[in-house]
């Protein structure tokens, strides 16, 4: 009787890694807007890429765009910096604090994920400018 339960929890724990995956995009999605969107200028978010304890977000907001790189700690998400493509970067990712790994993963996620979008929206999320740190103390290193 074990062994078909067992063979159960198997089978769901990769739907169940999809709906922990879903649940943290809305979480993130939700901190964004709620946090930069006014009543007049929507903000417009997606794709949402979560690898562990970090994120990448693509935005657009009225002509412009960018990306924002999270981190989730013991109170939940939080913005550590915004950029364009930088974002992209494992070498910007890791001054951010990912180890090497981690960062290399991540882009990778990213890439493949903003694959799907229409090649105008990749466009907008190029347009921001520079790296700006959100939460000081949750980035490491100079941009």
């Amino acid at each position: 009787m074990k062994a078909p339960i067992l063979a159960l929890l198997l089978a769901c724990s990769p739907l169940l890694a999809l709906a922990d995956t879903a649940s943290e995009q809305q979480s993130i999605e939700h901190l964004l807007r709620s946090n930069f969107e006014r009543p007049d200028v929507p903000l417009d978010v997606g794709p949402v890429t979560v690898e562990g304890d970090h994120a990448v977000a693509g935005w657009l907001q009225d002509q412009r765009g960018g990306r924002a790189l999270l981190r989730k700690g013991p109170h939940g998400w939080r913005v550590v910096l915004c950029a364009g493509d930088a974002l992209l970067a494992p070498a910007t990712l890791r001054s951010a604090g990912l180890g090497e790994q981690d960062a290399e993963r991540l882009s990778q996620a990213v890439r493949q994920a903003e694959s799907s979008q229409p090649a105008k929206r990749i466009k907008q999320f190029a347009l921001f400018q520079g790296v700006v740190k959100v939460d000081k103390g949750a980035a490491h290193g100079n941009h």
